[in-house]
C-alpha cells in the first residue's frame, strides 16, 4: 500500500480539549499473560461503541509466551494491532492468520466464534494492542467474519510536518483506512510524530474520541499527555476535531473515535449483547458447542 504525501494542512476551528488522563490497570488475561488494561470497563458507556483496549509489551517471555488459547467471543468485534512480534490466529469458523509487525487482525465475533491468538516466538519483543469494538444489536447475530492486513496493505500517509499516520479504520485527510464500519464509524489511527510538529484530525462532534500515547508524551489544548496514559477528549456540540503536539520528543499515539450506539450493553466476559437474555443464550449455545456453525 502506497504512502499519501500532504501538501496542505488541514484545519480545524475548534478542536477539543482533554476531559481527564487515565491510567491503565495492569492485570493478565489468556493462559497468564501480563498487559494493561487501558479502556476498563466502567468507561464502556463514556467511551461507547467501545468497549476495551488492551496494551501488552514485553522483552521477558514468560509475560507472554502462554497467549490466548481457546476462547469463545460473541457480539463484538475485535481488533488486534501488533507492534512488534508474531501471533498466530485460528478459530471455529475455520480462519488462521499470522499477526506480525505492523499488521491488524479484525474480526467480527458475531453470533459466535471461538478462537486462540498463540505467539510463534520464544525470545525477543511482543508489543500490540487489542481494542473490542461493540456490534450495534442489529449485527450482534451476524455470520462471523475475519481478515488479516500486513503492515504493507494498511493505508498511510505522511503531513507536511513529517507525521507518519497509518490508517487503520476510518478516513484520515483523505485517506480511507483498512476497514470502514457503517453503524459505529470507527476511526483508528497510529500516529508518529517527530518531536516539534503537531498532528490535527476532523472528528465529528457526535463521536466519543480517546488518544493513547506509547512513546514520547503528547500535549492536547495544553493539557500534557504522558507515555502510557489515555486522554478522553472533551465531547462539545461545537467543536469539530482535535490538535495534538508532540513538544519536546518523538512521540507515538494512537488516535480512537466513533459513533456511540447508545444501546443497552449485557456484558458477561467475552459474550457481549444488549439484555441479560441474550447473554444467558450465549452461554447456552456455546455450553452445546454451536459456536462457529455455518461461519465458514
Amino acid at each position: 500500500m502506497s504512502t499519501t504525501t500532504l501538501d496542505k494542512p488541514t484545519t480545524v476551528t475548534l478542536p477539543r480539549p482533554v476531559e481527564r488522563i487515565v491510567a491503565g490497570q495492569a492485570t493478565s488475561d489468556g493462559a497468564g499473560v501480563k498487559l494493561t488494561r487501558v479502556l476498563t470497563h466502567d468507561l464502556q458507556r463514556r467511551l461507547d461503541p467501545f468497549l476495551m483496549l488492551d496494551a501488552f509489551g514485553s522483552d521477558k517471555a514468560d509475560d507472554y509466551i502462554a497467549g490466548f488459547p481457546d476462547h469463545p467471543h460473541r457480539g463484538f468485534e475485535t481488533i488486534s494491532y501488533m507492534i512488534a512480534g508474531r501471533m498466530r490466529h485460528r478459530d471455529s469458523a475455520g480462519h488462521e492468520g499470522l499477526l506480525e509487525n505492523g499488521g491488524v487482525q479484525w474480526m467480527t465475533a458475531g453470533r459466535g466464534v471461538i478462537h486462540s491468538e498463540i505467539p510463534e516466538q520464544e525470545e525477543g519483543r511482543m508489543e500490540g494492542f487489542q481494542l473490542w469494538l461493540n456490534l450495534p444489536a442489529r449485527d450482534k447475530m451476524r455470520t462471523p467474519w475475519y481478515r488479516d492486513f500486513s503492515a504493507a496493505e494498511l493505508p498511510r500517509l505522511t503531513t507536511a510536518e513529517g507525521v507518519a499516520v497509518t490508517v487503520i479504520a476510518g478516513d484520515s485527510h483523505g485517506v480511507a483506512g483498512a476497514v470502514t464500519r457503517d453503524g459505529t464509524e470507527p476511526l483508528y489511527l497510529d500516529v508518529h510524530m517527530p518531536a516539534g510538529t503537531r498532528f490535527v484530525q476532523p472528528l465529528p462532534a457526535s463521536h466519543n474520541a480517546f488518544v493513547y500515547v506509547y512513546r514520547g508524551a503528547a500535549t492536547i489544548g495544553g493539557q500534557p499527555v504522558p507515555v502510557q496514559r489515555m486522554a478522553i477528549l472533551k465531547n462539545d456540540a461545537a467543536a469539530d476535531g482535535v490538535v495534538i503536539e508532540a513538544t519536546h520528543e518523538d512521540t507515538r499515539l494512537l488516535l480512537i473515535a466513533g459513533r456511540p450506539l447508545r444501546e443497552p450493553i449485557a456484558q458477561h466476559g467475552p459474550f457481549v449483547m444488549n439484555t441479560h437474555e441474550e447473554i444467558f443464550q450465549a452461554v447456552r449455545d456455546f455450553q452445546a458447542g454451536r459456536f462457529g456453525e455455518g461461519a465458514h
